[in-house]
């Protein structure tokens, strides 16, 4: 990992509350987050850049759920690591999760250090 590349990390979370507050997180980490409120968002941006890491929220309130998204993106030839995050952590969510290929998996009542930890360590 250069130390002059940005690392850019999408954030795809209908908490908002959430996104400014891990936005500013990744900022101060010396990540660029973009953040998108739905997946469907996210597919939309055609200016996106090239991301080194996902944040996606497992349930999304729009349409598509992160899972969907995670899966939707693996099949269209896409090998960004995916890190799931939720507010509803029990076992069948987490296995869903995992069996879609998730690099990591955090409640959002997680250590918002542990998810820069593993950021850095998926892009370096």
């Amino acid at each position: 990992m250069s130390s002059s590349a940005p690392i850019y990390v999408a954030v795809v979370d209908d908490d908002e509350s959430l996104c400014r507050s891990l936005g500013r997180l990744l900022r101060a980490s010396g990540f660029q987050p973009i953040i998108y409120a739905s997946a469907e968002d996210f597919l939309r941006d055609t200016k996106k850049p090239k991301f080194d890491c996902l944040i996606l929220d497992i349930q999304l309130g729009a349409c598509m759920s992160g899972v969907e998204l995670q899966r939707h993106l693996a099949a269209s030839g896409k090998t960004t690591p995916v890190i799931f995050i939720t507010a509803h952590d029990d076992l069948e969510i987490r296995a869903e999760a995992e069996a879609a290929g998730c690099a990591a998996y955090f409640s959002k009542t997680h250590s918002g250090e542990e998810v820069v930890k593993t950021i850095r360590q998926l892009a370096s």
